[in-house]
């Protein structure tokens, strides 16, 4: 009986020793090697491929997936295929949650990639901290990406504050215009653009003549453009999707009010010139990436022939586009932090990967630079305008 004791007392003591005792280097690693595979990395997206912002979703998914299946038909990464895992969000911001919850928890990814929209993505920051989970490449300039720091939100576009800066450049110090009205989306996205809009006026001692508003997933613009028109507005900012703006465009050209039209890079700008159509005449779109073709380039961009003949290889019946290029980008710093991250890959060693970035040549006369404190890898925006349906680079 004492035996039997004493074995009892002895067995849980080694078990609560056990429990006291730290975690092994091998206990650690499988939590932040989620999605590892020998032979595959699962990556999750959320984006919009339905509803009214579906275009956005479906050029930057195809962008990417053109570069990430001519890696994986060379191999892959370190002898593993890149797995995207892709759910419709229809640029609804609960969905969004919802489908990245079941990417983490359930699909167990690596890591987020390519996430299209100011209000989708923001919205699920809280996840992506409590997971301590990157997000790569995502389709937003939104200042809350960007400020606080946070090294799980890897972004590689300019800001919107940039994009807005350079907007009320063009329209003050260049066209030497002072009558600017904002027409915006009403919720996270369209905030962001209205307040980058506001401090780049501010510093030509101006504020906004009017600001106009419509609810997201709606094309109820009417309230909206009729306060701009009594504001005898010379330039409207636009922070809009196509749908919305290309409506506000079309009826105000119809009611005779043809100020300088200005959309920023999230409008989708091949969408927008097609559906305006001969209304789209003059109006100007900021870009965060070159243009995807060659028709006003001297020689043209390695990078840009890369996206487009990928393209062509593995999407025949989609042509290129703004939001394609850079989905591709984005999926070349995804395989690019992979890559650095070695074999032996966790979440840490990619985030530290990708801090390792500096004057990466992309082959669009843009070096890509990251670092800490720093994830933001581009910072130029380009001028474009909507010449004959086109969308032509400016000076």
């Amino acid at each position: 009986m004492v035996q039997k004791l004493v074995f009892i007392v002895s067995f849980f003591l080694i078990l609560f020793s056990g429990a006291c005792s730290p975690p092994s280097k091998s206990d650690i690693t499988p939590a932040n090697r989620n999605g590892i595979k020998p032979d595959e990395i699962l990556i999750g997206s959320s984006l919009a491929l339905g509803g009214h912002a579906g275009y956005l979703g479906t050029q930057m998914l195809q962008g990417a997936m053109s570069y990430i299946r001519y890696i994986n038909e060379g191999g892959g990464i370190h002898n593993r295929k890149i797995k995207i895992i892709a759910l419709d969000d229809k640029y609804n911001p609960t969905q969004c949650l919802y489908n990245t919850q079941k990417l983490i928890m359930e699909s167990r990814v690596f890591a987020l990639f390519c996430y299209v929209g100011t209000p989708t993505t923001v919205r699920i920051i809280p996840l992506v901290n409590e997971a301590k989970i990157p997000l790569v490449g995502m389709f937003t300039g939104a200042n809350r990406l960007r400020h606080p720091v946070n090294r799980y939100l890897i972004n590689i576009r300019a800001s919107y504050y940039q994009e807005t800066q350079a907007a009320v450049d063009l329209i003050v110090k260049k066209r030497h215009l002072d009558k600017v009205a904002v027409f915006y989306q009403y919720d996270e996205y369209g905030f962001d653009g209205l307040r980058g809009t506001e401090i780049a006026l501010k510093k030509y001692g101006l504020i906004p003549v009017a600001k106009g508003s419509y609810i997201r997933g709606t094309l109820d613009v009417e309230a909206g453009l009729e306060k701009i028109i009594q504001s005898d507005a010379q330039a409207v900012v636009m922070i809009g999707t196509y749908d919305s703006c290309a409506k506000f465009i079309n009826l105000a050209r119809e009611r005779g009010f043809s100020p300088l039209f200005h959309n920023v890079s999230f409008v989708g700008s091949k969408e927008l010139a097609r559906r305006l159509g001969p209304n789209g005449e003059g109006v100007i779109v900021t870009q965060v990436v070159p243009p995807p073709n060659f028709n006003n380039m001297a020689k043209p961009l390695p990078g840009v022939k890369e996206y487009i003949s990928l393209l062509k290889k593995y999407y025949p019946d989609s042509k290129p586009s703004f939001v394609g290029l850079e989905g591709y980008l984005n999926a070349r710093i995804l395989a690019e932090g992979l890559k650095r991250a070695g074999k032996d890959i966790t979440r840490e060693k990619f985030i530290r990967a990708i801090e390792s970035i500096h004057h990466y040549d992309l082959g669009i006369q843009n070096p890509l630079s990251f670092g800490k404190n720093d994830y933001q890898g581009l910072d130029n925006v380009y001028y474009t305008m909507i010449k004959n349906g086109k969308l032509v680079l400016i000076k």
